[in-house]
């Protein structure tokens, strides 16, 4: 049970393991295929989503498609369950994390590492040059690349992420 909860914590699966070139861009290494909700959802049909898609993590959108905020399964449990939102009631918008924090897909890697550790935050949502949603890209994504990949705990990442 604790495996299925780690694993949905970390959303949609990274893409093929392939080591970081020194002038990576964001848009090569972020998930493209992102699970997103408008704020107007329900906390309990956006948790009913997550279940679904076996997600931790959606990315709230406006009407554009661009990135307002991000709501977690933790979210929802804190705010939700341990707080006094209705999830019945509650609006995704009133539960979410946000404003969300974002950067460019043709940003440099190391830019996105700096931007994460500025705002000590775990994901990035990722966007084009009309500020849309293309992406998401997590710490454990990064890190994962960045490992040798005969490492001990590039091994340990790989498997809790698959």
């Amino acid at each position: 049970m604790a495996a299925r909860a780690q694993k949905r914590t970390q959303g949609t699966k990274a893409p093929a393991q392939r080591p970081i070139r020194a002038k990576a861009r964001v848009g090569q290494l972020c998930v493209r295929k992102v699970e997103t909700v408008a704020p107007g959802v329900l906390a309990k049909d956006a948790a009913r989503r997550m279940d679904e898609r076996a997600v931790g993590t959606l990315v709230v959108v406006d009407e554009l498609g661009r990135p307002l905020g991000i709501v977690t399964d933790r979210d929802l449990m804190v705010r939700c369950i341990a707080g006094s939102a209705d999830p019945k009631r509650a609006r995704v918008g009133r539960v979410m994390s946000g404003p969300v924090a974002w950067i460019h897909e043709d940003a440099p890697v190391e830019a996105a590492l700096e931007e994460m550790a500025r705002l000590r935050v775990r994901r990035l949502a990722v966007v084009d040059e009309r500020e849309r949603l293309v992406g998401l890209l997590a710490l454990d994504d990064v890190l994962c690349r960045k490992l040798a990949a005969g490492s001990t705990l590039g091994r340990v990442l790989r498997r809790t992420m698959a």
